[in-house]
């Protein structure tokens, strides 16, 4: 049976944090060509009706490289079908994960490939601010990390360019990082915290075998946006609980930086095919977390 759970707002330190945990596009449709995360071409516009009845009401936008201008956000029709079914269905899209910076990163190419592929960029961010999107992912993993400081002076350079541009669209670029903490503290400090920020991935991270205290520690004023997943160490996703993520570690820290931000589930896909009771479950384990630690903190309050 698939049970609703409502949106936590709680307190802070005097300090309101809202809690919302939203869902990753695709997350509530058919895997596509077997892959764990892909735009669900035949099924998104589906995805807005079931995400309301089951209670969600974040979505977090995925973009690929294959067909990029046929995908929705990238036409002119497709911009306002989505902003219809958002209306109709009471579907916010705060955010959007960019694999198709990771499956074609312009700051791995050069010449006329790295002008067009830029241009790619600008116009994606273009579409996210005629939809409302805020937060732009762009993972810096797989194909997309940064190996070696050419690269890293492309992207500086390129985002460095654009400033002005995100920052009058009210635009935020948030990225995912492989980096060992502190260097992906060196790489955010490069980059102006009104425009710049951290997408943090619990699964990565523990994959990593990061320490979320010292990450926390290091950039957690910069996270602005978090990705609730499960990967074992050096491994692949797994179902929450299930790898090395130490979610009360991880929520414990995000409650100390007063993380105000959205919790997308990009968690397993369901083996039988039922993402949605899949999701539900995920969905209702998260605020659990979220919730324990409200009640320790109140709980330590009153010890006070």
């Amino acid at each position: 049976m698939i049970r609703q759970h409502h949106t936590d707002s709680n307190q802070n330190d005097g300090v309101e944090i809202v809690h919302k945990i939203g869902f990753m596009q695709g997350r509530l449709s058919p895997k596509v060509n077997g892959c764990i995360q892909a735009f669900p071409v035949q099924f998104w516009q589906s995805e807005f009706p079931l995400a309301q009845k089951i209670g969600f009401k974040v979505m977090e936008w995925t973009l690929d490289q294959v067909d990029l201008y046929k995908n929705p956000l990238l036409t002119v029709d497709g911009r306002e079908l989505i902003k219809n079914l958002c209306a109709r269905y009471s579907i916010e899209i705060p955010s959007l994960t960019g694999d198709c910076f990771m499956q074609a990163p312009f700051w791995k190419t050069s010449g006329r490939e790295r002008i067009a592929l830029e241009q790619d960029f600008i116009a994606i961010a273009g579409a996210c601010k005629m939809v409302g999107i805020t937060y732009i992912v762009v993972p810096l993993v797989d194909n997309g990390r940064l190996e070696n400081s050419n690269q890293e002076h492309k992207l500086i350079e390129f985002l460095q360019k654009y400033s002005p541009y995100f920052l009058a669209n009210q635009l935020k670029i948030i990225f995912e990082s492989d980096f060992a903490p502190v260097k992906l503290a060196h790489f955010i400090d490069r980059l102006d915290h009104k425009i710049f920020g951290i997408n943090y991935d619990i699964g990565n991270s523990a994959a990593l075998g990061f320490k979320p205290q010292e990450e926390f520690a290091l950039y957690g004023h910069r996270i602005l946006n978090v990705h609730v997943k499960d990967r074992t160490l050096g491994g692949s996703t797994v179902a929450l609980g299930k790898g090395n993520a130490n979610f009360t570690s991880v929520f414990d820290g995000l409650w100390k930086i007063k993380y105000q931000g959205n919790f997308i589930l990009q968690t397993a896909r369901a083996e039988n095919d039922d993402h949605a009771t899949h999701l539900v479950r995920y969905r209702d384990l998260t605020a659990s977390w979220i919730e324990l630690l409200r009640k320790r903190l109140n709980e330590s309050r009153v010890i006070q």
